[in-house]
């Protein structure tokens, strides 16, 4: 997993992850802090996310999540998180975006196997296919 620059304004620079695409399947966790975020919790009636913006300084308390192959044959990220905020409170849901500021460690753990993940179109999602 690799960072690549794509645009750079006012000396905030932003990245995108870059997945190598021999992974086929990974764990990951991750700790740190973000300037902002974005999380989501999936709605099943409306078969989208509802976005929660957390527009403060937080604190990633916890950021579990997988890499699976999705329908185009491209690792996908799947990641949950907990977001500390400053009075106590948490946020929490998938994470959609984070800025980060100081850092962000992540661990990515490969699988002896490959992991599927295809879109559940009953659903709205894609999921790990265990018969994949």
């Amino acid at each position: 997993m690799k960072s690549q620059l794509v645009a750079e304004n006012a000396g905030q620079r932003t990245f995108v992850v870059v997945l190598d695409p021999d992974i086929g399947g990974a764990s990951l966790t991750a700790l740190g802090a973000f300037e902002a975020a974005t999380v989501g919790w999936f709605d099943f009636g409306q078969k989208t996310f509802r976005k929660i913006p957390v527009r403060e300084q937080c604190e990633v308390l916890s950021a579990i999540g997988d890499v699976a192959i999705g329908d185009d044959g491209k690792p996908s990220l799947h990641i949950h998180a907990v977001l500390g905020l400053r009075d106590g409170t948490t946020r929490g849901g998938h994470l959609l975006e984070g800025i980060v500021r100081p850092t962000l460690e992540v661990t990515l753990v490969e699988a002896p196997g490959h992991l599927r993940r295809r879109k559940r179109p009953e659903l709205g999602i894609a999921l790990i296919d265990l018969d994949g």
